[in-house]
């Protein structure tokens, strides 16, 4: 792949979102809009990422776990020509062509840059900027042909006339340009415009005036290049990605009952055959296995997932571990620090929270397991609660191998029910229960013969 370095803008203001967090700090598809062009990025393998910042900088630096960025801060933001300027001292001992993009274009892939950069170095090109068409092309910069079909010029739309905004191919604001002519040129930009700006798209008038060749790589699918200038156009791009994606896993063999109504972030990872029902949420750092099923209004998040799960409906699942074979739900909540041993199942109305639940373990419905580490083919009766937290400290509770554990069970931790050991039925257990010995807490019963006989007459 042809050397090149790479410069992201990425210090507007971003007015028109009316929020406090910086634009390209929004998300689409769970990852921020400069995650998504630094992505894109790093697959082209770049000598360098030059990225240009300036509203609310150290944020927008804080955001990005990575040491592959080289920042540079923009002091006032005077248009695009100036974003580059404040760069240009990271260039100047660079001998390369630089790729410039902005920083609110998530849905941009790599292969489309290497087309771009392809027919730049084949073409023996001074300047190539990448243009799509779109109707109405309200509010981007209007692509200027010559008689030919050349680039002549990109007339932004306030400078526009009124045959020129007619115009329906624009500029997506992404271009290519040799290093030491983008350096000599970026000093010879002028504000002289609607908007008292630098533009840096007046380089491809300073190139065609040294006799240098500028050309177009014209893309056709426009909603690839949109940016992001509001927060309606930010939902067009989240639901465009959640398209992308749904239609890329499913050429990998998963069955999505109903593509439209889901929504799942751009790392989420299916194993194949599995099946995901309507309305579900997949967020961030989830992994499926294979066979699995996912059914109605499920969200699940940061958890791992094994082979042959069945997450039934209304079901919330967060930082968990299911080893596989795990029926879950409906209407659970499987909350961060869950793990679910091989078999294991949580029903119908349980919560868990940091519970460990060992292989062929049943916690059937109406249940709390937290802080707890429960032993493979266990029973857990309905109503069971394990009392975690005295108000002040939580508390282990840990049950063996093989306990049955009856309904309307409360658990005092720290306790230990012991392998084999029965706990009968509206018990309270405050103390260690031995192995393979029952436990019970029950006040005897006592009945009252014709009682109500006699209240009746009463």
């Amino acid at each position: 792949m042809h050397s090149s370095a790479i410069l992201i803008l990425a210090a507007g203001l971003g007015t028109r979102m009316r929020s406090s967090l910086p634009k390209v700090l929004h998300k689409v598809a769970g990852r921020t809009l400069l995650d998504h062009i630094l992505r894109t990025s790093r697959q082209l393998y770049p000598e360098k990422i030059i990225v240009v910042v300036g509203h609310q900088a150290e944020r927008v630096k804080e955001s990005v776990d990575a040491d592959d960025v080289i920042w540079v801060t923009q002091s006032s933001q005077q248009g695009t020509g100036h974003a580059v300027k404040s760069a240009i001292h990271e260039l100047r001992d660079y001998h390369g062509d630089v790729i410039i993009l902005n920083g609110d274009v998530p849905l941009l892939r790599p292969q489309t840059l290497v087309r771009m950069q392809q027919e730049h170095v084949s073409d023996d090109r001074a300047v190539t900027v990448l243009s799509t068409i779109i109707d109405p092309p309200t509010g981007y910069g209007r692509i200027v042909r010559t008689a030919t079909g050349n680039l002549m010029r990109i007339v932004e739309e306030k400078d526009a006339n009124h045959i020129q905004r007619e115009i329906k191919e624009i500029n997506s604001g992404t271009y290519m340009i040799g290093s030491q002519n983008l350096c000599s040129w970026i000093d010879q930009l002028s504000n002289d415009n609607a908007q008292g700006e630098y533009y840096l798209t007046d380089v491809v008038t300073i190139a065609r005036d040294h006799g240098l060749k500028t050309a177009l790589c014209l893309h056709d699918d426009h909603r690839e290049l949109s940016g992001t200038n509001n927060r309606h156009q930010l939902s067009q791009l989240e639901e465009t990605h959640r398209n992308r994606l749904v239609h890329e896993w499913m050429e990998r063999g998963v069955t999505f009952v109903d593509p439209h109504s889901c929504w799942l972030a751009d790392d989420v990872v299916f194993g194949r055959d599995t099946v995901v029902h309507p309305n579900v949420v997949i967020g961030t750092g989830c992994y499926f296995g294979e066979g699995c099923e996912i059914g109605p209004f499920a969200h699940i998040a940061e958890s791992r997932i094994g082979d042959n799960v069945r997450i039934l409906p209304f079901t919330h699942v967060e930082g968990a571990t299911m080893s596989g074979d795990n029926p879950v739900g409906p209407y659970a909540r499987i909350r961060p620090g869950t793990e679910l041993g091989t078999g294991a199942k949580v029903g119908n109305f349980c919560e868990t929270k940091k519970a460990r639940i060992g292989a062929g373990a049943k916690v059937n419905h109406l249940s709390y397991i937290g802080d707890a580490t429960v032993g493979k083919r266990v029973n857990v009766g309905a109503g069971t609660i394990t009392c975690n937290y005295d108000g002040v400290n939580k508390y282990q509770t840990v049950i063996g191998d093989g306990a049955f554990i009856g309904s309307d069970t409360q658990l005092v931790a720290p306790v230990t029910v012991g392998q084999g050991a029965v706990i009968g039925a509206g018990t309270t257990v405050t103390k260690d229960v031995p192995a393979d010995s029952l436990a019970l807490s029950r006040t005897p019963q006592k009945v009252i013969p014709d009682w109500s006989t006699r209240k009746r007459k009463q």
